[in-house]
């Protein structure tokens, strides 16, 4: 397989293919990527907008993240929830109907809790948070301490960047374990809930999966989403061991769901979903959040696109190669930009401090479809334009033209 070919298959699997909807964007619009994606990495950093309101956006243009919000975290009879919180690419939003394939990572927590999850309180406070949340819940961890009359002195976790308290690490270990998940989120702010008032009956009824079957379920997900991927792609979708994952492949191969391909210029074996296609040309154009699934694997975007791409939030300010927060940007079949960015809500501005083609593009080619993007982005945002900084040999063409 050329290395073009193995692109434009992955780019396809991942909903790039299609045209976005010339309509209004619907609840069906978004079941359709998810049904590729397959999972959407939650994460907090606001700086433009937070990632998992994004992957949607790059697909789909401008929709109403009210349809995202619904689905994850809120349920009725005519909008029933389609998403719920758990630890699968990270932190991640993925299909109700898929909880039971987690039950076993579920299990895992509660035999071998590590300590990173566990309350200094141990099994008697997360057994006293459970009780208060079925009573109180949905409830934020922070109002729980003050509901069961608490004081809690917070510390911060050596080596970590938060803050937490013996309640919230309770919360969390039980969120770990299935017994508590996210009933809803306002702003950000996680309301915690058990999980029986989350997630429907027939779901909480569903038989048990074994590890062995559910990592092999899950990797034939990770293939579809993939398009085409080797062993250590398709294990790290989902964050499953090597053995586990080693095991699973093979088991797909056997049985034709995944079939072994070489990819021109890949080191290792790659595998092929059977039900993926190979469109002749792909025409997206799109801005690509750090955390999208196209290329939250830095290794694998760097193997597809010839992209070397690292994120700079954690990097000095002085010594950042592009900026705070990158976007890559895709244009056709390829990565051909990289562009900073921030919503400055107060200002009412979509902020591009800096703009960086890649070598080789055509820049004013660029420039035109990027500045589309940037204008497409700021209304979904709701803010009235775009400005754009001096940093990057782009920036100049870019701000003429917005």
């Amino acid at each position: 397989m050329s290395s073009l070919a193995a692109r434009r298959t992955v780019l396809a699997a991942q909903g790039f293919a299609q045209p976005r909807p010339s309509g209004a964007v619907t609840r069906r619009h978004l079941q359709a990527v998810l049904a590729r994606t397959q999972l959407i990495q939650l994460d907090s950093v606001n700086v433009a907008v937070r990632a998992h309101y994004v992957p949607m956006f790059s697909r789909l243009g401008g929709y109403p993240v009210s349809l995202l919000e619904e689905a994850a975290w809120s349920h009725s009879a005519r909008k029933p929830r389609l998403l719920v919180e758990y630890w699968a690419h990270e932190a991640s939003l993925v299909p109700v109907a898929d909880w039971p394939l987690l039950r076993w990572r579920m299990r895992q927590h509660k035999e071998h809790p590590s300590k990173y999850w566990q309350s200094s309180g141990g099994h008697h406070l997360a057994e006293e948070v459970l009780t208060a949340v079925k009573e109180l819940g949905p409830i934020t961890a922070g109002a729980l301490e003050e509901q069961m009359g608490l004081k809690v002195e917070r510390e911060r976790t050596p080596g970590g960047w938060w803050h937490r308290s013996d309640v919230k690490r309770a919360c969390e270990y039980l969120f770990a374990t299935g017994e508590l998940t996210t009933g809803t989120r306002r702003g950000f702010e996680r309301h915690y809930d058990i999980t029986e008032r989350v997630l429907p009956p027939e779901v909480l009824a569903a038989p048990e999966v074994s590890a062995e079957d559910a990592s092999r379920q899950l990797i034939a997900k990770s293939a579809a989403a993939l398009g085409v991927a080797t062993e250590p792609d398709l294990r790290d979708y989902y964050r499953l061991k090597p053995q586990r994952s080693q095991q699973a492949v093979a088991e797909l191969v056997a049985e034709g769901v995944l079939e072994p391909v070489t990819v021109e210029g890949w080191r290792h074996q790659a595998y092929r979903h059977v039900d993926v296609r190979t469109p002749r040309r792909v025409e997206a154009r799109a801005l690509l959040c750090p955390f999208d699934p196209l290329i939250w694997e830095r290794s694998r975007t760097e193997r597809l696109f010839d992209f070397f791409y690292r994120i700079e939030i954690y990097v000095p300010e002085a010594k950042r190669v592009h900026g705070y927060y990158v976007f890559p940007f895709l244009l056709g079949e390829d990565l051909v930009a990289r562009v900073d960015l921030k919503a400055d809500r107060a200002a009412g501005v979509l902020r591009v401090p800096g703009a960086f083609a890649e070598p080789g593009v055509d820049h004013a080619r660029v420039a035109h479809e990027l500045a589309a993007e940037l204008r497409l982005m700021a209304d979904w945002l709701g803010l009235d334009g775009v400005i754009v900084g001096k940093r990057g040999d782009l920036a100049s063409r870019l701000g003429a033209l917005v």
